[in-house]
């Protein structure tokens, strides 16, 4: 009579010799849509239109890999560990907001930075959601629920920052009902000609349906320029016009984008190694999209050039920075 061999406690893992950290446990292989063995990736069937677009915007991406859940977040994030870690964050960021609004910081502007404020970054929360709307695509297309996951905290993450700059819009409007706060940020978002560079190239990367490429666009090329702009550019201008709670608010939001910054690297590293061909594969997106964000270091810069000092030539020269690290770290 034959037996069935017994399978180990963490079979699914194959031959891992060791028992899975917390983070393996809650994260690996829980994309239903990717799971080996399935004829299709939703319970449909082959050829309806939600199974041909992951077929072909996932499955037949030009980027693969023998077994993408082999991947692994550096940071190892799971959703307890990002709650608290957030939580911490959401801390002190409450701590800011009431300090500084009860010592009467918004009246102490002065009337250029206000104005800065209103055209440089209220209007933030726009270009936050459309980071944060392909961030959500990439981590539901994925073919691993470890870059699910990872795309998932980072959606967490801009969302988070929407948040704020919606919060201190407010503060702001209360402090300066004439200027133009939480009524007049599409309009500067549409039409100001430093913005449009960003705006056009976060609209076309809404439409890049397939899963890599997005990732490689928007986390690799786009999202360096825009953080460094944001975490360091405009952080940097506030302190210099006074304006040290925007300074402290967006100096705490940056760890968000270096974690953002550490799992892209990694995943474009190990996609690397998982294949000779995918090296040319990332550096023709990356190619592709440079000029787009040349352009959006560009046009930030010129936001601040009225009020940024002595820094008004490092603006871009960050932006540019920041993307050639990331090439370096990618592609050596």
């Amino acid at each position: 009579m034959e037996t069935k061999k017994k399978l180990r406690t963490w079979s699914d893992f194959g031959n891992l010799r060791r028992v899975p950290t917390e983070y393996e446990i809650v994260t690996h292989n829980l994309t239903y849509s990717a799971r080996p063995g399935r004829a299709a990736a939703l319970e449909e069937g082959p050829a309806s239109p939600p199974n041909r677009w992951i077929r072909t915007h996932r499955d037949e991406s030009p980027l693969q890999a023998d077994d993408w859940n082999a991947f692994r977040d550096p940071h190892q994030m799971t959703y307890r560990k990002y709650v608290t870690l957030q939580d911490e964050g959401e801390t002190v960021i409450g701590s800011l907001l009431d300090k500084y609004s009860e010592a009467g910081h918004d009246k102490t502007l002065g009337a250029d930075w206000v104005a800065a404020l209103a055209r440089s970054f209220t209007p933030l929360r726009y270009p936050l959601h459309a980071f944060q709307m392909c961030a959500a695509y990439v981590g539901q297309i994925a073919p691993t629920s470890y870059v699910t996951n990872a795309s998932a905290f980072t959606a967490a993450d801009l969302l988070r920052g929407v948040s704020l700059v919606a919060y201190r819009t407010r503060e702001l409007q209360t402090a300066y009902p004439d200027a133009g706060f939480a009524t007049g940020e599409r309009a500067i978002w549409e039409t100001d000609a430093n913005w449009q560079p960003l705006r056009r190239a976060l609209e076309k990367a809404l439409v890049v349906f397939d899963w890599a490429e997005s990732f490689c666009a928007v986390n690799l090329v786009l999202r360096p320029a825009f953080d460094a702009y944001l975490y360091c550019s405009l952080a940097e201008v506030a302190r210099e016009n006074g304006d040290e709670l925007t300074w402290l608010l967006l100096t705490n939001l940056r760890a968000d984008g270096e974690r953002c910054r550490d799992w892209s690297v990694a995943l474009a590293r190990f996609a690397h190694a998982q294949r000779a061909s995918n090296p040319a594969v990332l550096r023709t997106w990356f190619e592709a999209w440079k000029p787009a964000a040349d352009e959006v270091a560009e046009g930030l810069a010129k936001l601040l050039a009225a009020h940024s000092g002595s820094r008004a030539g490092e603006v871009v020269k960050e932006a540019l920075a920041a993307r050639a690290n990331v090439a370096e770290k990618v592609f050596g």
